[in-house]
């Protein structure tokens, strides 16, 4: 009873185009890769140096060093 069979699967493959229908289920594998395909063009462009999106990532980052220093607040 740990793992499913081929035919268990096929059962629910069978419901699922019955609830939702073919042309429903290609919409959403649709969206669901021009999701990926713009995630992943958005990651490359994030990985090119000098370009907008990896300086709105970095904050503007032009290689400063910020020093701090963390303190507890007194309760009185």
């Amino acid at each position: 009873m740990g793992s499913f069979s081929i035919w268990h699967w096929l059962i629910v493959l069978v419901i699922v185009m019955l609830v939702f229908g073919t042309k429903k289920l290609r919409n959403i594998g649709q969206d669901l890769g021009g999701a990926v395909k713009g995630f992943k063009e958005g990651m490359k462009e994030a990985d090119q140096p000098g370009s907008d999106a990896s300086q709105k990532i970095a904050g503007g980052n032009t290689g400063q060093t910020i020093d701090a220093e963390a303190r507890e607040k007194n309760k009185s």
